[in-house]
């Protein structure tokens, strides 16, 4: 196994960026290869993204050289989010069943995490941990739910809170699914910036010949990536991250940084981008 290395970028860089460069640091478009864990760390606030494809068997998350640790979650949690077929993930001895769009916690300490199901995809938000939380699951409609947007607006959706401050605890990790509505395309829109918070999205749940072009960079300079189904952008804490399907679909959204408030967000003004 290896684990692919994305260095943290400056704003300054951006503009310098082509379509292959913005691609290179902030898509992540090889997440869910079957039969194998395969995983990519950002230097933005030391997360790792991972993804499991069980399609011939049990799959375990190892760890690598890269974190200088026995096992993975030595010194890290996760959520983990099947965005799949049922399945079965397994922490420590412990089994649980998860359907598609239901998450785990596993926190810091866990030394086996093994995942199974030949339909199951399993997407894996990890960062640094510094206090052990137990491991919780939330099945697809058990965490606080929100109702927002609007269809005059084409952003009606659902979001899901699922690992929070007032859910399910964590050290760092804040995570949940978004859902958009039949008709409605737009996400994050008005757009925003956290600049205490890494965070990233997973677009799932996408037709296979559709795409979202999804927005990122600084309010006053941003750039857009194609993105399809099953792919995850990062978007460091100075980006916004924003973005329009040609079909409705749903996102795994999950930050990590200085504060776990949901809030907590500098808004931007749509007459402001640029």
């Amino acid at each position: 196994m290896t684990l692919q290395i994305r260095h943290a970028t400056h704003p300054e860089q951006l503009p310098g960026f082509d379509t292959a460069a913005l691609r290179r640091h902030y898509l992540v478009d090889d997440l869910f290869v079957p039969g194998t864990v395969t995983a990519v760390l950002t230097h933005h606030d030391r997360i790792v993204l991972a993804g499991a494809r069980p399609t011939d068997g049990p799959l375990t998350l190892g760890t690598y050289p890269e974190l200088r640790s026995e096992y993975f979650l030595e010194r890290r949690e996760a959520g983990i989010v099947n965005v799949g077929g049922p399945g079965t993930v397994t922490a420590d001895g412990t089994k649980y069943e998860l359907a598609t769009g239901a998450c785990l916690y596993v926190g810091r300490g866990v030394r086996e995490v093994v995942f199974e199901g030949p339909d199951a995809a399993y997407y894996v938000f990890s960062a640094p941990a510094h206090t052990t939380y137990p491991v919780a699951r939330i099945n697809p409609g058990e965490g606080n739910r929100i109702e927002a947007g609007d269809q005059q607006t084409a952003n009606r959706r659902t979001i899901d809170q699922f690992i929070h401050a007032d859910g399910v605890r964590s050290c760092q990790i804040v995570l949940g699914v978004t859902t958009l509505h039949a008709g409605s395309t737009w996400n994050t829109m008005p757009a925003h910036t956290h600049d205490r918070r890494t965070e990233c999205y997973l677009y799932f749940g996408l037709p296979e010949t559709e795409r979202i072009v999804h927005l990122l960079g600084e309010p006053g300079e941003t750039r857009h990536v194609l993105v399809a189904d099953r792919q995850a952008i990062i978007s460091p804490s100075w980006s916004i991250h924003s973005g329009c399907g040609t079909s409705s679909y749903s996102f795994v959204w999950a930050m990590a940084g200085e504060n776990q408030a949901f809030g907590d967000m500098d808004g931007v003004d749509v007459r402001e981008l640029r």
